[in-house]
C-alpha cells in the first residue's frame, strides 16, 4: 500500500541503511552543546562557595515559623471557606425550588460559616494549644 501511493519513496529499511552526513546546521548544534559542557567543567564554581563564616540551615526563629504556620493555615480557611460560601449561592441560585438543591446550598453555607469562625479563632486556639503545651 505504502509503495503504490508513493512509488518514488524509499522504504523504512532503506532509509536506515544510508548513512547520514551531518550538515552545518546539526555540527554547530553538537559545537555549542560542547562548548557548554567544556564552560561548566572548566569554570570552577565550588571553589567560591564556602562563604567562611558559620552557615545557619534555620532562616526563621521557632515563633516566627509558628507565626507564618498560623497565617498559612488562616488564609487557607478562608480560602475554603469563600469557596464553600459561593457554591452555597450556586446551590441557592440554581435550586429552582428544589429542596434538595435548598438543602445543599443550607449545608455549604454552614460549612462557610464554620470555616470563617475557625480562621477568626486560629489565633485564639494556637495560643489555648501554646498555654497547654507549655510554650
Amino acid at each position: 500500500m505504502f509503495r503504490t501511493r508513493f512509488p518514488h519513496a524509499r522504504t523504512i529499511t532503506a532509509l536506515r541503511a544510508t548513512p547520514r552526513r551531518p550538515t552545518r546546521r546539526r555540527a554547530g548544534a553538537i559545537a555549542a552543546h560542547l562548548a557548554t559542557v567544556v564552560l561548566l567543567v572548566c569554570v570552577p564554581t565550588a571553589a567560591f562557595a564556602d562563604p567562611g563564616t558559620p552557615v545557619y540551615l534555620a532562616a526563621n526563629s521557632l515563633p516566627q515559623v509558628i507565626a507564618n504556620v498560623q497565617t498559612t493555615i488562616m488564609l487557607l480557611l478562608g480560602g475554603i471557606a469563600t469557596l464553600f460560601l459561593v457554591l452555597a449561592g450556586v446551590y441557592y441560585a440554581t435550586a429552582g425550588g428544589d429542596p434538595a438543591q435548598v438543602d445543599k446550598g443550607k449545608g455549604a453555607l454552614k460549612n462557610a460559616l464554620v470555616g470563617y469562625g475557625l480562621a477568626v479563632l486560629a489565633p485564639v486556639l494556637l495560643q489555648l494549644v501554646k498555654g497547654i503545651v507549655g510554650g
